[in-house]
């Protein structure tokens, strides 16, 4: 059985991909244009980023199997998988409390102002000062903040228990109503909120949700924070609310194109000291990294033994 690894940078240099078998072919990074010819003879394979679409699976004439070392699917063409009964496993949970410790750490920066602070003393400002401390720019305690939660799966509701636990206030946004947590349209967590974060997986219904017109309603002092996937928000207009001090600041680690060009929209504002840009690391933990390639481990040997687990066609 070969099993073709396609992106396996994305998933650390500090990872041992030998689990997968000794038959296992690990490539790096895959441009688009040859992830044909690199799965052509695979039986299984693990992919991470790189799209996987008609146009290439239709050369994978062996391919049994594929193994998305992600919770999110969208780079997968499933319609395709299903009417060519090819297999697609993906792996839930294990980025939860990776993925809500970057929410968090982004939501408190952000919040305290750190950025300025640390860059004030780095840059010498506090010597020089002849001050004891320094109280500009103002902070605020986040006890008693409204925090918008969009999206309460897993990681969603971590990073709800953990902004109860810092004294938050809880709203969140989901399809169906929640038992713990208190569920309201978007429109009004946009209104209302302190905080906002995303926990959406990128779908047609989800693509864009996060409109002109939502973030349009947003605070001039709250929070932004996009963990899930760059396409779920309009990224202009954050830029734009960003630049025009129509929001507070934003904490963003997903893009709609990764990594993002020199063109694109937040080049106007990475800079700023209410911004947080990070290059899509919400994930990566070493713990949750190991706990993945485990999981995807127990996807393969389950396949081939009959079983369907984690399995999504």
């Amino acid at each position: 059985m070969k099993t073709v690894v396609l992106d396996g940078k994305t998933l650390g240099d500090d990872i041992n991909l030998n689990i997968f078998g000794s038959e296992t072919q690990v490539f790096e990074t895959t441009p688009q244009e040859l992830a044909s010819d690199r799965i052509s003879d695979a039986d299984v394979v693990i992919v991470n980023k790189i799209k996987l679409n008609s146009e290439n699976l239709s050369n994978a004439k062996n391919l049994k199997l594929i193994c998305v070392a992600a919770t999110g699917y969208d780079n997968i063409d499933i319609d395709y998988c299903l009417k060519n009964s090819i297999a697609v496993c993906n792996v839930k949970g294990y980025s939860t409390q990776s993925v809500a410790q970057l929410t968090v750490s982004m939501a408190l920066s952000l919040v305290m102002h750190q950025r300025e602070y640390c860059e004030f003393v780095r840059k010498g400002g506090y010597t020089k000062s002849g001050i004891a401390n320094r109280l500009t720019p103002v902070y605020h305690e986040i006890c008693g903040m409204t925090w918008g939660i969009i999206g309460l799966g897993n990681i969603g509701k971590q990073v709800a228990r953990v902004a109860e636990a810092l004294g938050c206030d809880v709203l969140g946004f989901k399809r169906t109503n929640d038992s713990v947590y208190n569920c309201t349209g978007l429109d009004y967590i946009m209104k209302k909120s302190d905080i906002i974060s995303v926990h959406l997986p990128l779908s047609d219904e989800t693509k864009g949700i996060i409109s002109h017109d939502m973030i349009a309603l947003m605070k001039p002092n709250a929070i932004f924070i996009n963990v899930a996937r760059g396409a779920i928000a309009d990224e202009e207009a954050l830029s734009e609310a960003v630049l025009n001090h129509k929001i507070g600041g934003i904490g963003i680690d997903v893009y709609s194109n990764e990594p993002f060009d020199n063109q694109h929209c937040y080049n106007k504002i990475k800079d700023l000291d209410n911004v947080i840009l990070t290059p899509h690391i919400a994930w990566g933990a070493y713990e949750a990294r190991v706990r993945c390639l485990n999981e995807i481990k127990l996807n393969i040997d389950s396949f081939f033994s009959g079983g369907n687990r984690n399995r999504i066609v």
